[in-house]
This record gives C-alpha cells, structure tokens and sequence, in this order.
C-alpha cells in the first residue's frame, strides 16, 4: 500500500478514503490521530490492528461541533454541554453514555464513548466533507511517543494506512484531557492538555451561585436553610475564615508578617489583633485585604469541588459579601433585613446578650439601605416564616430560570 500524502488542496480525497473504511491519519492541536469511519466496524478494527491497541481500551469519537452530543450521546449533562462551548475545539474529550448507533466494538463493550473537536482547521473540515465522526486515537504504536508531524506518523506507519492528511506540527504535544461526565462524580481519566482545575473552575463558574447578605439578626438562616433543603450547598465565610485559622499555614504567615506579635505558636491571638486593627482604619483594612483573598480561594476551591460532584447550585453567606468583592462573582446576590426590633430580639435570644449589648452590636451595622442599594434583591424576614420561605422560594425560581 502507498500512503498518500493530503494537503489542502486534495482534502476531499481524504475524505473519499475516510468513507470507503480507509485509515487516514490527521492534524490536531495536540498529536497527531489516527482516524477511521467510528460507525464502520471493519475500519475500527483495522485501527486496533494497526496501532497494536488492546481491545479493551475503547475509543473516542473525533466529532465537528457540540451538535454532535445528540447524534452519539444520551443523558447529556447540561454541564458537558458548557464545557463544550467553553473549550471546543479544544483539547477535551467528553465521556457520555453512548447511543446504540455507537458501534460496541468503539465502545469496547462497555456504555460510554468519549467526544471530542479538535482545534485544527483542517481536521474540522474533513469532519464536515467526511460526514462521519472518526475513531481516532493518536497515530503511534501502542507504547511509542505520541507523533506530532506527518513526518512522525509516516515513520510509524508509512505503506500501513491510506493516508497522512499534513497539516504541520502540532502546537501542544499532549494528548486530550479526558472526562468522565456519564456519571458524578465527574472524574477526569486522562490528565492531558487541559488543566483539571480549569475544568473545575469552568463548572464552577457555571454554578447558580447565590449570595446571601444582611445586618446581624436579620434572619439570613431561614434563606440558607432553604437553599440546603434544594441541595444546594452552603458556604458560611465567617466560618470558613476560622477554619483557615486552623489549617492554613500561608494565611498565618500573613497575619504574623502584618501584625507582629498577633501569631504565637502557630495560633492567632484574636485579642492583639482586635487590639491593633479596631482603632487603626488602615489596619483594619489591611486585615481584610488579607482575609478576604485567602477566603476567597478558599470558597473557589469548595466550588469547584461541589462542581465536580456534578451540582449546579450554591450559596455563600457573608456580611462582608458585597465588600470583599465576593458578590461579583455571585449569579445574584440576595439581601435578607429585618426591622430594628426584631432584629434586637434575635441577637438577644440567639447570643445571650443584654439588650443594651444587642443594640451596640445593631447600631454598629449598615444601614438597611446600604444593602438594597448594592444587592440585586433584598427581602425582609420580620417573624412570618411562612410568608418569607414562599417569597424566598420564588426568587430563587426567578434566579435559577425555573
């Protein structure tokens, strides 16, 4: 057999020996693949023969667009397809349940098949003039490095497939990341060119993340509460802070570097920086720029976790919410108030405090319409838990476009 070499100019040529069952190898961002036709049986076969490849080891689908979920795929997760309009084309195979139109031996027996859209103009071109997803797993024999030109691949299998399509070296070198999403948790299978965290943090930011602010005592509990009863879950800043005060060496190192004297022993002295921070406004502000950030990545880190379990919503409390920049990241952010009254009588009850102690800690609050101005929607909480959890649940429908 003499292997063709295909450029451009005769692409369509490829795209005849793709359809009639030929082996072809082809150009992408990451190696180079050897693709088949993924519905032809015998052209699949032929791939396995010729790489050497276990046939254990299923095989993925090279497929032109996101579109192509519903062709080959079924129990879609709204997630695959955002991450597929985030990174397609792009170094990311997607594992779903697979249609029966899947052939078993692509599936190696098994229910899945990966998709994936390469970020090579070429490859996406005969995808469209081929009209057939491709099998095609990199254009090496099993065990050899990954070939990243048409010069590899034709020292490999050179007179063994159809055709090489060259389409010149490929810019990254490294196989797709590849993730399984046919079941949560996701689980990623193949660390490859796409970072796991960024895949985390593109979930995450696709959560319906709600953030809950408000005056002490205003009743914010009975909103998070809800949430969790959703399934969604719950990230409570303050305490979040003071478990980083336990386990996070960095943001202690910190505090000791801003405020000497205030770190002993590897535990904060709340007292000496109280003493510090509370009568210098510079101070203080130091202090939350500090503990703002390392909450922050702290709460990212949660999301991108919670994301990954395949959950789509969350919240965060925190009185600082809109402050800390927290309420930027927020899908919405949600003001929880309550009259002066009722809130003095909450802090009382809840805290153990004199009402002379519950006022001082209410004067020293914003003001109600501090928090309507800067949040996207605020609620008052008054004692009629009824009331409030039906107009709670009913923004969150709005919110979640339910």
């Amino acid at each position: 057999m003499k292997t063709l070499m295909i450029n451009e100019a005769n692409l369509p040529e490829a795209a005849e020996l793709l359809r009639a069952g030929e082996l072809v190898a082809v150009p992408t961002e990451t190696v180079y693949g050897l693709a088949c036709s993924g519905l032809d049986e015998s052209a699949v076969e032929a791939v396995y023969e010729v790489k050497g490849r276990p046939a254990v080891k299923p095989l993925s689908l090279m497929v032109p667009d996101a579109g192509s979920m519903d062709r080959y795929c079924e129990d879609i997760p709204a997630q695959a397809r955002a991450l597929a309009e985030r990174f397609w084309p792009g170094p990311l195979t997607i594992v779903m349940k697979a249609k029966d139109c899947v052939p078993d031996i692509v599936r190696a027996g098994g229910k899945t098949v990966g998709l994936r859209c390469p970020d090579h103009a070429l490859t996406l071109r005969l995808l469209q003039e081929a009209g057939v997803p491709f099998a095609a797993p990199s254009a090496n024999p099993s065990g050899e490095p990954s070939p990243k030109t048409a010069g590899d691949v034709a020292r490999y299998f050179d007179g063994k497939i159809a055709a090489i399509v060259d389409g010149g070296p490929c810019g990254l070198g490294t196989e797709s990341t590849l993730l399984d999403m046919s079941r949560t948790p996701y689980h990623v299978l193949r660390q490859g060119a796409l970072p796991e965290e960024t895949i985390a943090s593109a979930l995450a930011e696709d959560l319906t993340l709600i953030g809950i602010t408000g005056p002490s005592g205003s009743g914010k509990t009975s909103a998070l509460r809800e949430i969790a009863q959703q399934g969604g879950l719950v990230l409570d800043c303050d305490e979040v802070y003071h478990e980083l005060l336990d386990t996070d060496i960095g943001l202690l190192k910190e505090l000791d570097t801003a405020f000497p004297g205030t770190v002993t022993d590897g535990r904060l002295n709340r007292r000496a920086l109280g003493r510090i921070v509370f009568s210098d406004h510079d101070a203080l502000a130091q202090l939350n720029a500090i503990t703002h950030r390392h909450v922050m990545n702290e709460v990212e880190r949660r999301l991108r976790g919670w994301a990954m379990q395949g959950e789509t919503l969350a919240a965060v409390d925190a009185i600082e919410l809109l402050s800390s920049g927290l309420g930027d990241r927020c899908t919405a952010t949600v003001a929880v108030l309550a009259d002066r009254e009722t809130r003095i009588g909450r802090i009382m009850a809840r805290d153990g405090l004199s009402r002379e102690d519950a006022e001082r800690r209410v004067n020293a609050q914003r003001e109600d319409a501090y928090f309507v101005e800067h949040c996207d929607y605020s609620l008052y909480n008054n004692g009629d838990q009824s009331s409030f959890l039906t107009k709670f649940k009913e923004l969150l429908k709005e919110i979640r476009h339910e």
